[in-house]
């Protein structure tokens, strides 16, 4: 089923939002709507978010869209646009052990993941140096080995 949203709500950063929006952070209820360059000045598109949510987006003549607008806000969900592609970033862990560790940490950390076999792929919503500071133990340690990082 397509969500049709009309119009955005204000930005990720502005106080109104800030309470609700953390909450959802915490209870994995934040949906990202990647909007690709090309697509950036268009007043109607339809997209799919970083959860599979069908998105038909349209904006009035005067609204323009911004980097962090929220879109949809639910108790439980959210939906926030991003601008350009999702970035990843893929570890390996060497044994059981450091893929312990590294699970902990990026569930602590509240990183989005997926999985592809043995490695985790990080969904980055920041600078890549961010995310290595938080795990520089592992990867100096060289528990866990940096496949790349892509887009």
């Amino acid at each position: 089923m397509t969500m049709r949203i009309h119009g955005t709500l204000g930005r990720s950063g502005d106080a109104a939002f800030a309470r609700q929006l953390h909450h959802l952070e915490h209870h994995d209820g934040i949906e990202l709507l990647f909007i690709p360059p090309a697509d950036v000045g268009r007043k109607r598109f339809r997209l799919t978010t970083d959860r599979g949510t069908d998105c038909a987006v349209s904006l009035d003549r005067d609204e323009e869209l911004t980097d962090g607008a929220v879109l949809f806000l639910a108790p439980d969900r959210a939906i926030i646009a991003r601008f350009g592609e999702q970035e990843s970033w893929r570890l390996a862990p060497v044994d059981q052990a450091a893929a312990l560790k590294l699970g902990w940490n990026a569930g602590n950390l509240h990183w989005r993941v997926r999985f592809e076999g043995d490695t985790l792929v990080v969904l980055l919503d920041g600078p890549l140096d961010a995310y290595r500071a938080r795990i520089r133990p592992l990867l100096e340690s060289d528990e866990v080995v940096e496949c790349d990082a892509v887009r």
